[in-house]
């Protein structure tokens, strides 16, 4: 059986689209090139948006990736070529991607930066796991991210963190873990990841690996390097009115604004949560991809001559 089971080429500002099997109930859909390009990001949102809203009768779900959608459809109700049909249908309806305006939130979430239980995530790593690790000083994964990014010091990566809002590309790996991306392209940074990874992390630690921000949505294993803490993203027992209907804060398509705080307001936030009296601040706000493109290109020239200063730090920095 081939792996490839149907593809269209790219249609003006619609991405290039290949459709693979993936196992007898699954079909994967992927978009573009491989790339980190916020804008098939865009379209794969899109087009997920509109399959929640129109579905297809058979289709058990879309998990949206980076710049791909997981349809895991029931053979037995939907034929995978009638599948493949109705998304190209989808697909034909879509506008292209200049022109969409994606349904999103606005969250803006407390984050108090360099708090203690991110450190001592890092101070159990050092101590049972690698004590020589590059990305490990003084019990802090800060002062690598910086060196790898060429920052000057703890304030411009507090900064570069709460200076734009946060796309969520995906949720996955674990429940109502967001993967995000920034907006604002002056404030792109990136790290390598732990190697070998930890094996605790805090539930609410925030942590970047790659160009990506995270969330930890359960005390867990990770390998992105921490800079903060954050209110509680997931809740599985609803103890907050806002998981009574949904246990994941944060969807596909939604941006995180980060508020610093104390790690003593911090710690009353979280505890407030648990007692459902904090107000989690939830704003909805209509994704033009068309105001975004024009404030990227505004300040491209900036943009991009931080990246090449980014690059040059990081080439000269050592990988865990």
């Amino acid at each position: 059986m081939p792996a490839i089971i149907h593809s269209r080429p790219a249609d003006g500002e619609r991405p290039a689209i290949t459709y693979r099997a993936a196992g007898d109930r699954y079909v994967l859909v992927e978009y573009g090139e491989m790339a980190l390009d916020l804008e098939l990001n865009f379209f794969v949102t899109a087009v997920s948006a509109r399959l929640a809203e129109h579905p297809v009768p058979g289709l058990v779900e879309a998990a949206p990736g980076f710049r791909s959608l997981l349809l895991h459809y029931e053979p037995a109700a939907l034929d995978r070529k009638d599948l493949v049909a109705a998304l190209e249908e989808v697909h034909d309806a879509q506008q292209s991607v200049r022109a969409l305006t994606i349904p999103s939130r606005l969250i803006t979430l407390p984050i108090a930066f360099d708090d203690s239980e991110s450190r001592e995530a890092v101070r159990r790593y050092a101590t049972t796991i690698r004590q020589d690790a590059p990305n490990v000083r003084d019990n802090s994964n800060i002062g690598y991210i910086l060196e790898y990014n060429g920052l000057d010091d703890p304030e411009d990566l507090y900064a570069t963190v709460t200076g734009t809002e946060w796309w969520n590309a995906y949720t996955g790996f674990f429940p109502g873990l967001p993967f995000m991306f920034p907006l604002d392209p002056r404030n792109a940074i990136t790290v390598p990841k732990y190697n070998p990874t930890r094996t605790w992390t805090a539930e609410g630690a925030v942590g970047l690996g790659g160009p990506c921000v995270a969330i930890y949505p359960v005390e867990s294993p990770g390998g992105y390097q921490l800079f903060g803490r954050t209110v509680p993203v997931y809740d599985i027992l609803a103890r907050h009115d806002v998981f009574r209907d949904d246990p994941l804060l944060i969807h596909p398509g939604d941006r995180v604004r980060f508020l610093r705080v104390g790690e003593d307001q911090l710690l009353s936030a979280r505890r407030d949560v648990l007692e459902n009296r904090y107000e989690y601040m939830i704003e909805d706000d209509p994704f033009s991809v068309a105001d975004y493109l024009q404030r990227a290109a505004e300040v491209r020239d900036e943009a991009d001559a931080l990246r090449t200063a980014r690059e040059a730090a990081a080439a000269g920095t050592e990988v865990p």
